[in-house]
């Protein structure tokens, strides 16, 4: 808070400039990933679009009360060596996230908004420093996760399915499926708890990142101010709102025909999947997770209920979503040292 004073009000623009775009990207990210939120819980007809987004925008802003930071001080001191930083490099992370996630909500690719962001992250500091500024910890444990989150709903999706089987085995189908829609409603919302307890504190993290760098806090600090911990988590909520209605259908019915016991056993899947992630600390796609999560309910019940060169192409734009964003990240920051 020291150097607060030797803020220009041209720089103070810049960070408010900075801020709104962290702010929007925010917005995005609840937009976007909404579909994974809802589109499993719409599709088996348990709410009504309308509904869904309301439910599912509630849970991601109460999630503010349910977890600590740990994923937004990943984010904010774990990627970057501490002094390198600054807001030409917040302006090329955001830029270059903003982009791709746009790209992929306009063709309804249900990529990765929070990988997005880290590969923005990773591309300035490369554009400005080159590799050595990066901490390889961080990285490596967010890419190790790329893997580890579809896996882990994948197993623990199936497991489930084939868990709920097993008790169910001489129930009547239709009293199974009056059940589960009931249920899922309990699945749904730990869904949307995981979703806005990991992804809002992404941009947590990023405007920590941007206040540390201007002065406006410090390495040391244990959390960001309040203003910023709340402004993230009502971005993400209102963006869950509005819905990412393009995405919807590929997450929902595209992968794998569901059922109200399928999509209990995706959501819960999915959402100890995200809990667990939270508490390490590592920022995760919950696209990644829900879409792990709803292929292994699919392939429990048979291979061939799942459509995987859907699947696949869905894997493609993981594959290309960090160094996409990344590339997008450098060309911005070179054109910002034009522009601050």
């Amino acid at each position: 808070m020291e150097n607060l004073t030797h803020v220009t009000p041209s720089a103070m623009w810049i960070i408010v400039l900075l801020v709104c775009m962290a702010l929007v990207f925010d917005f995005m990210n609840g937009f976007h990933d909404a579909a994974n939120s809802i589109a499993t819980v719409v599709s088996t007809g348990v709410l009504r679009p309308g509904q869904a987004v309301l439910f599912a925008a509630f849970f991601n802003v109460v999630a503010v009360f349910v977890f600590h930071l740990s994923v937004a001080a990943t984010v904010g001191k774990g990627i970057v060596q501490p002094g390198i930083v600054d807001t030409n490099v917040i302006f090329g992370a955001l830029a270059g996230a903003i982009t791709w996630n746009l790209i992929t909500w306009y063709y309804g690719i249900p990529s990765s908004s929070s990988h997005a962001l880290i590969g923005g992250i990773v591309g300035a500091v490369i554009g400005k420093s080159g590799t050595d500024a990066l901490l390889a910890s961080g990285i490596l444990k967010t890419v190790l996760f790329i893997f580890v989150s579809p896996l882990l709903g994948f197993l623990l999706g199936s497991l489930m399915m084939l868990l709920v089987a097993w008790v169910f085995r001489r129930t009547s189908p239709a009293r199974v499926d009056g059940w589960f829609r009931r249920l899922q409603l309990l699945s749904a919302g730990a869904y949307s708890l995981g979703h806005g307890g990991n992804d809002a504190q992404k941009t947590i993290g990023i405007i920590w990142m941007l206040l540390i760098a201007t002065g406006y806090g410090v390495a040391s600090d244990a959390s960001p101010p309040g203003w910023v911990i709340v402004a993230c988590y009502l971005a993400i909520g209102l963006g869950t709102m509005f819905g990412g209605w393009r995405i919807v259908k590929t997450m929902g019915q595209k992968i794998t025909k569901l059922k109200p016991v399928g999509g209990f056993c995706a959501e819960t899947g999915g959402a100890l999947t995200l809990f667990f992630a939270t508490a390490l600390g590592v920022p995760v796609s919950t696209t990644h997770t829900i879409t792990g999560a709803i292929v292994g309910v699919g392939s429990s019940q048979r291979a061939s209920a799942v459509r995987w060169g859907v699947a696949g192409n869905i894997v493609w734009a993981w594959i290309f979503t960090i160094p996409a964003s990344a590339f997008v990240a450098i060309v911005a920051y070179w054109i910002s040292l034009g522009l601050f």
